[in-house]
């Protein structure tokens, strides 16, 4: 029987991110995924904030252009814009990033299945025992510790005995080529408010000059996202009158908005990225909140292991880091409240004045985020150049 250190499930951003972070402090990490290749099912736009790029590091091909302007719009078209000084957003080519950081999880020493599903876990002492299948054969193998990355309907969670997602949106978007008409206007975020269209979310084009992300999000209960998509599209042509290139691909997926949960580790395990809950209660967007708490997971899962003491995750505490996000939460609850169009067309001129502004650059352009967890010196200790190409 095999045995590692640590099993990771799932490859999105939170399951490379963690394996390689633990393959570089020296742990035997074996890295699973039921899909045979990480371009597909690709489901987040992968908008990445300005402090993300300021603390991470990414190959330049895997980013498009810097987005600094957002323009908000209600339903009626009615709309006002916001500029940062600041490179504040670039969108990243998502299924590049994907597989350069695979290879690089396996330049670190990293163990990779794909097309092998996770099937049933159990403990005994202080290792646990992990069942998976691939090409239909099962395997069983040994570990330490595993780290549950498979995304909002995790199935390693309640396997782990962890808190599971209860609220989420779904989100639904399709990718464009730039249009090969004369260029447009700066790169820009476009975000409507329409409680209709996407109750409880926005509706959002995000348009960097080299692809066109077209998108909504909402309440799974209030909402059809294809014919929500669809009535978008409409609205932006009227609106806008934005043309797109060649469709690439479509995207979809459920997002987590209730916040970071409560239990996200115990002696045999712990959850990172959406299945942890950590992503923006506000907003939904998950990046930021993923990665850093990817990187700390690994850091302190390491001290852990190496010596043993339980104590060593106590940073790791969902329902303290929770509390975190109280205003959050209340703007989701907000936002999730508003039923209208009326609403929002009549209330739109209060937003479009000095203190409505204000505050909506400082939820598009400021720096709250996730909390960092650890200390610059500890989470140096990870901190290699993402940038390089491995050989």
């Amino acid at each position: 029987m095999k045995q590692y250190d640590v099993v990771v499930i799932g490859t999105g951003l939170a399951g490379l991110e963690v394996a390689r972070s633990l393959a570089v402090l020296g742990k035997k990490v074996r890295l699973v995924d039921a899909k045979a290749s990480l371009a597909d099912r690709v489901h987040t736009t992968g908008i990445f904030v300005r402090r993300t790029l300021e603390d991470f590091k990414f190959p330049k091909d895997c980013l498009g252009p810097v987005v600094r302007d957002v323009s908000l719009y209600a339903p009626n078209g009615s709309r006002f814009s916001l500029s940062s000084a600041q490179d504040e957003f670039r969108v990243g080519r998502m299924k590049k990033i994907y597989q350069t950081w695979l290879n690089q999880c396996r330049t670190t020493g990293v163990e990779v299945s794909l097309n092998t599903r996770f099937e049933t876990l159990s403990s005994s002492g202080s290792s646990s025992y992990v069942r998976l299948r691939s090409n239909g054969q099962q395997e069983k193998i040994k570990t330490r510790f595993t780290i549950a990355a498979d995304g909002a309907q995790s199935h390693v969670a309640p396997a782990l005995g962890l808190s599971e997602n209860k609220k989420w949106i779904v989100g639904f978007e399709e990718v464009y080529e730039a249009s090969a008409g004369p260029p447009r206007s700066e790169p820009r975020f476009h975000c409507l408010i329409d409680p209709v269209l996407a109750p409880g979310y926005i509706a959002w084009l995000v348009d960097d000059g080299e692809e066109t992300h077209l998108g909504v999000g909402g309440n799974p209960k209030q909402f059809e996202p294809k014919k929500a998509l669809a009535e978008f599209k409409s609205w932006v042509h009227r609106h806008l009158d934005f043309e797109t290139g060649r469709r690439i691909e479509q995207r979809g997926g459920r997002i987590p908005v209730g916040g970071l949960l409560p239990q996200i580790y115990n002696h045999h395990g712990m959850l990172v990225g959406d299945a942890a809950g950590a992503v923006s209660p506000l907003t939904a967007g998950g990046l930021d909140p993923c990665l850093r708490l990817s990187r700390s997971a690994a850091i302190l899962l390491n001290e852990y292991l190496a010596t043993g003491q339980f104590s060593a995750l106590d940073t790791y505490h969902g329902s303290r880091l929770r509390k975190r996000f109280f205003k959050r939460l209340l703007m989701r609850r907000v936002l999730s409240s508003i039923r209208s169009r009326k609403m929002v067309n009549l209330f739109w001129p209060m937003l479009n004045n000095r203190a409505g502004r204000a505050f909506a650059h400082q939820i598009f352009f400021g720096r709250g985020s996730f909390p960092d967890l650890l200390s610059s010196e500890k989470t140096s200790l990870v901190d290699w150049d993402v940038s390089v190409q491995p050989t």
